[in-house]
């Protein structure tokens, strides 16, 4: 029902980047140029300024971005305010989550979610903690869901349950036998870590630092982006590693890695990110609710 021109200038002007805001919107970049152009041809003046390759607005642009954000408010009051009289839980959800809670916590649960409420559109975004952070921050999604600490302030962090972490190695080594092990005695192997930006890379070198070991005379063999790619390198003996529990029950089943618990422990939490001022709608509500019960009853996943 809102004007499209003002919806596609309003991402623009929020991400300020025509390529960004294309990829937000699934349209193409020369589509979200047409649109922004129709719109400056409406006001008769431009919107944004455009040198080196990169965007600014206009003093009109800063004006008609204000008044989109209300407006854009305003509706969205609207559309709940007649969802809550049906009595309808409908619309769209865009949620980001870093990988490891991407592949093997969340498509269960959203699968029981949509069971519940199939009007609701749950479109998800993957990507690292830093990555689903800066989504969140720049309101390109509306909840993101971390598995490492986040130090915005600005921002709303709820932890949704706890995720043990373990030492990995492949059946025969060493270690492999061991009921636990410290990190002294693991990292005395070659270690394959996860990629920059990772929130399980984060929460290791913290851990690490707490126990007074030094980053960099850990012996990383290699760096990985995707805790499937670290399994395969663990399984085939390239070295040991770290990952969350949650990853490893198929390996284990099948006995093809084998788990050591740290000693110390070590845990982390897995949060949910949002916008402390943003408005809700009932849907997100509902799958917050949700995804709090899911948690507090499935603590093995």
């Amino acid at each position: 029902m809102a004007d499209r021109r003002l919806q596609v200038f309003h991402t623009v002007a929020r991400l300020l980047s025509f390529t960004k805001a294309a990829e937000t919107l699934h349209m193409t970049q020369p589509a979200v140029t047409f649109q922004v152009r129709q719109l400056e041809e409406h006001f008769n003046t431009r919107l944004f300024d455009r040198t080196h390759n990169r965007i600014s607005l206009t003093e009109a642009g800063k004006r008609v971005f204000e008044f989109a954000d209300r407006i854009f408010v305003l509706y969205d009051e609207m559309e709940e305010a007649v969802r809550e009289m049906t009595g309808e839980v409908s619309g769209v959800i865009s949620i980001g989550a870093s990988t490891t809670i991407a592949e093997y916590m969340l498509p269960a649960l959203l699968g029981d979610f949509r069971t519940q409420y199939p009007d609701v559109n749950v479109q998800l975004k993957v990507s690292n903690t830093d990555g689903i952070v800066s989504m969140v921050e720049n309101n390109v999604i509306d909840l993101g869901v971390v598995e490492a600490p986040v130090s915005n302030k600005n921002l709303l962090v709820e932890v949704c349950r706890m995720d043990e972490l373990v030492g990995i190695v492949p059946p025969g080594h060493a270690l492999a036998d061991r009921a636990s092990v410290t990190l002294e005695e693991l990292l005395k192997f070659p270690y394959i870590c996860r990629e920059e930006g990772s929130g399980t890379r984060e929460v290791i070198q913290e851990y690490l630092q707490s126990c007074q070991v030094n980053v960099n005379e850990v012996s990383i063999c290699m760096e990985l982006g995707s805790p499937e790619a670290v399994k395969g390198a663990v399984e085939a003996a390239m070295g040991v590693s770290i990952v969350s529990r949650a990853t490893i029950h198929k390996e284990l089943q099948l006995g093809t890695l084998v788990a050591l618990p740290l000693e110390p422990r070590l845990e982390r939490p897995f949060s949910f990110v949002h916008q402390k001022q943003k408005f809700r709608h009932r849907a997100m509500d509902e799958l917050l609710d949700f995804a709090r019960s899911y948690c507090e009853t499935h603590q093995e996943i």
